[in-house]
């Protein structure tokens, strides 16, 4: 927690989960100023993660052969100017277009974050330092929900003023991180041909798949749909709504910032086991729930499943990754998250359809099921610790 490198990963990881946890509060908002349905408004979020399905290998790929400064500088800078250009945006494609750039920008910054991590740090040491990431990840997700609806309540588009805060932080990057020296002399087509071993392994593609459908979960049914829920059954104002994201994520920054500690009694595969059941949990009782404070035990629920499974796949994704092709491997880990991330709220829409908002939950928590049965098939190689 001493470390300067940490701090300014930090930074990165904050920069790098604003983009789409400041703007969800505003949705309903959104949807009535722009008379857009809901379905609609979702595309904000789908837009803005669409660019990372096809960049983020290619910011791995250029990460690992120029250095990780290289591609995080100017990934932080457009992240930054795009975003801010949608605060001055009043019709819905000019929003898009300029979430798409946005986009672009954070297509490498969820990725090499995690990379820095596994380049500075190893054993027990990475386990704590990715639990602190995943907690100040967290603890960002709990004050840019508030902040973005705090903002939504002014007008509408005042949570696009947030990107702002990418800026300072590339200048961090610039002036107060040291790359590590990577030794890449390798011809492109050992360098892909050893990547691709790497990642066809049975753990890693089970790893890969369990991260998409994390993201299914969490950009379909909770980010997209979850205010609407809240809007309908209460009629909640944006801020209202970011208070229960806010208590969310608090649960899961005091979960993942003990993962050090709890990795050193359990595996990661038996912590990540937890975290599913807790998913099917809170996926089933969200539809019976109808007194509003209730809704604080799935979400609290919820964020402790976030805080023990997310940081727990970036550890054994580090561990199962080679340091010469680290970044395009996490890349590669970064661009099925966007792949989650995109298709979450189109997939998880169509229990919408179904089922209206019931059919969301009951869909997300039939997702965590088969996430349940991907564990026990596919990373029964991965269960002791890195450092038992």
């Amino acid at each position: 927690m001493h470390d300067k490198r940490l701090h300014v990963i930090f930074g990165i990881t904050l920069t790098a989960m604003l983009g789409v946890s400041s703007l969800t509060p505003a949705f309903p908002k959104i949807a009535q100023s722009l008379r857009l349905t809901e379905v609609q408004v979702s595309y904000l979020i789908s837009v803005f993660t669409l660019p990372g399905i096809f960049l983020t290998p290619v910011a791995g790929i250029l990460a690992d052969r120029y250095g990780r400064k290289a591609v995080l500088t100017p990934s932080l800078f457009l992240f930054g100017l795009a975003g801010f250009a949608c605060f001055f945006s009043r019709n819905f494609f000019w929003l898009l277009f300029f979430r798409f750039f946005q986009g672009i920008g954070a297509s490498a910054l969820g990725s090499l974050n995690i990379t820095l991590i596994g380049d500075f740090f190893q054993g027990k040491q990475r386990a704590a330092a990715m639990g602190y990431n995943a907690s100040v990840l967290s603890i960002g997700l709990a004050i840019f929900p508030f902040v973005g609806g705090l903002l939504a309540e002014i007008a509408w588009y005042e949570p696009f003023a947030l990107p702002l805060i990418a800026l300072p932080v590339g200048l961090a990057v610039i002036f107060s991180i040291k790359s590590p020296h990577i030794k890449n002399s390798q011809k492109l087509s050992v360098y892909f041909s050893n990547v691709w071993k790497s990642v066809r392994t049975k753990e890693a593609l089970g790893l890969f798949s369990l991260s998409i459908l994390t993201f299914v979960i969490l950009y379909g049914a909770f980010l997209s749909y979850f205010p609407f829920l809240l809007t309908s059954k209460f009629n909640l104002s944006p801020f209202q709504i970011g208070i229960f994201f806010s208590i969310s994520s608090l649960s899961t920054a005091i979960t993942s910032s003990q993962l050090g500690r709890l990795v050193g009694r359990f595996s990661e595969v038996n912590l990540i086991k937890w975290a599913y059941g807790l998913y099917i949990a809170v996926g089933l009782m969200m539809p019976f729930i109808n007194t509003l404070y209730f809704y604080i035990v799935p979400m609290v629920m919820f964020g402790v499943a976030q805080g023990i499974n997310i940081p727990s796949l970036q550890t054994l994704l580090v561990r199962l990754a080679p340091t010469e092709q680290r970044a395009l491997f996490m890349s590669v880990n970064g661009m099925v998250l966007r792949i989650g991330q995109t298709l979450g709220p189109l997939f998880i829409g169509l229990g919408f359809a179904i089922s209206g908002i019931s059919g969301v939950f009951y869909l997300a928590a039939f997702v965590a099921a088969c996430m349940l049965v991907l564990v026990f098939l596919m990373l029964k190689g991965l269960t002791k610790n890195e450092f038992s």
